[in-house]
């Protein structure tokens, strides 16, 4: 089911860093999360629901613009 909070979103494992593009256009990289929880988020039916409750105000983030 798509999202309509998140637009799409990257895990980089090396780093354990997962970036978030939101449909509002507002990009941010959150660090120190999990593998496990990054293939959860994947794997949920409503992103955006798991977002809030399993990252969102619970690892380090930054917002990131001018990034590929």
């Amino acid at each position: 089911m798509p999202s309509t909070v998140i637009h799409s979103f990257a895990y980089d494992a090396a780093s354990a860093s997962l970036e978030v593009l939101f449909v509002t256009g507002r990009r941010y990289r959150y660090a120190g999360v999990p593998e496990g929880v990054a293939r959860a988020f994947r794997g949920a039916f409503a992103k955006g629901r798991f977002f809030n409750a399993r990252i969102r105000d619970r690892y380090p983030c930054e917002e990131i613009s001018g990034e590929a």
